[in-house]
């Protein structure tokens, strides 16, 4: 049975450092949600949707501010490096942890190979010749490297990567906003000549982009992960949660709005450029693509270092709570550096496969992911619901964040989670990576109930 204790002081994971300052924090929340999927990805959302793009990002924000809103309560209330995995435990039972934590793991680790293949490919584009590996591998050392270190380091490669993608994304957005109004030199507004074809593809198109849209948003649970860590865990969370509403609507909502209404929707160098170079060609700035080339790969190398972190803190977490082989737990400096190890090993094994075993293993690792982030939406929602109760009745000092609207938002966000599953179960192109995270998610369900049960006994 989950623990019904909430009366002692929220006590942070006491063998890690508390080497993340403030500014960390606050530039993690920041540029955490300024991820490679919105340079990367949107793109392909924009040539299925149309125009319509805007309201797909509009709609999966609200469903992920939602989201944050109720882990902010939670990780407020119970700071932990193990955030919703830990939540998950204290409020449904230690097989939900267990569950939610190494889906979590295994998503973040194969996220690294992947972005560290993204970040080659740019690189290699740049020195033609070089073989990819030689720079994942050579990313990989470094990042794996800093994060072995200590936190701050981590903290400090986050900090300006963060510094470098808020910079862009705004300076980006101004130039968009002067050329749309018609003020900016040598440039003519195209008004709403672009916007007129709203819904091209009908209905079906608007699908396709919500989907994309929401995966897009992967990234912004890191902060909570690292608030632990930090000087304030509590106002660290309550900062960065408050923050999150106008950060998804100005970075995510109002680049599509730029981009969809400065470049035709179905200009080829959407896709195939990328929808921000396009942006900017249109603009007739110099260089526009190796400048976007280099954002994308600062955005991936943001996003790699981050991954290299939550994973080993989740790792870390998962083997505190007796979910895990207790070698990955031993700390050291303040960091859980056998924990970091196993997730830069097990990220670099999935490069290895897409070399290796291109045509079936590693598509059916990237499947068994696809769907990873609403399986761990679903269990922080269900968390928040129990746990929320159980602070009000017992502890609500302990609620310096809130999820407004209590039960009824909450309630909400399942909805919204539900109806992306049958979207994404009625869409061939996400069917196999929904049906995929559901056998994995079963498997690990079964492990942890039977690991509980094995506890339990003893």
């Amino acid at each position: 049975m989950p623990s019904t204790n909430v009366k002692a002081p929220p006590q942070p994971d006491a063998a890690l450092s508390h080497g993340l300052k403030q500014r960390h924090l606050s530039m993690i929340a920041l540029g955490g949600v300024i991820g490679a999927g919105l340079f990367v990805g949107s793109g392909a959302g924009i040539a299925a949707a149309g125009p319509s793009i805007v309201l797909a990002y509009a709609l999966s924000g609200v469903l992920v501010m939602l989201v944050m809103r109720m882990l902010g309560e939670m990780s407020a209330a119970y700071p932990s490096s193990g955030s919703f995995s830990a939540h998950a435990e204290r409020a449904i039972g230690p097989w939900a942890g267990f569950t939610a934590g190494w889906s979590f793991w295994v998503l973040l680790c194969t996220a690294v190979g992947l972005e560290g293949i993204g970040a080659a490919k740019i690189v290699t584009g740049w020195l033609p010749g070089t073989p990819e590996w030689v720079w994942v591998a050579l990313f990989m050392v470094v990042f794996c490297g800093a994060n072995l270190a200590a936190v701050r380091n981590f903290g400090e490669f986050e900090f300006w990567f963060a510094a470098l993608k808020v910079g862009a994304i705004t300076l980006f957005l101004v130039l968009g906003v002067l050329a749309v109004a018609g003020v900016l030199p040598g440039t003519d507004s195209p008004g709403t000549s672009h916007l007129t074809d709203f819904l091209p593809h009908g209905g079906q198109g608007l699908v396709v982009g919500l989907l994309a849209s929401v995966f897009a948003y992967g990234g912004l649970e890191t902060v909570t992960i690292a608030a632990a860590e930090s000087e304030n865990p509590v106002q660290g969370v309550a900062r960065a949660v408050r923050t999150a509403m106008w950060r998804i609507a100005v970075f995510y909502i109002g680049s599509m709005a730029v981009v969809v209404t400065l470049v035709p929707w179905n200009a080829p160098e959407v896709v195939t450029r990328g929808p921000y170079v396009a942006a900017l060609d249109r603009l007739g700035i110099p260089g526009a693509g190796q400048l976007m080339n280099v954002v994308v790969l600062v955005a991936l190398l943001s996003a790699m270092n981050a991954n290299i972190y939550g994973s080993s803190r989740i790792a870390y977490s998962l083997v505190e709570r007796g979910h895990g082989p207790k070698a990955l737990g031993r700390v050291s400096g303040g960091v859980p550096r056998r924990a970091v190890l196993a997730s830069c090993v097990f990220g670099f094994l999935c490069v290895v496969l897409s070399y290796w075993r291109p045509d079936d293993v590693f598509p059916w690792l990237l499947n068994m992911i696809g769907a990873v982030i609403l399986v761990v939406w679903i269990i922080i929602a269900v968390s928040q619901l129990r746990l929320r109760r159980r602070l009000e009745r017992e502890a609500p000092e302990r609620l310096t964040v809130r999820m407004r609207a209590y039960p009824y938002l909450t309630w909400v966000a399942l909805a919204g989670m539900a109806g992306v599953l049958v979207l994404m179960a009625r869409q061939p192109e996400t069917r196999v990576q929904l049906y995929s995270t559901g056998g994995m998610t079963l498997v690990l369900a079964a492990a942890g109930l039977l690991w509980q049960r094995a506890r339990g006994r003893s």
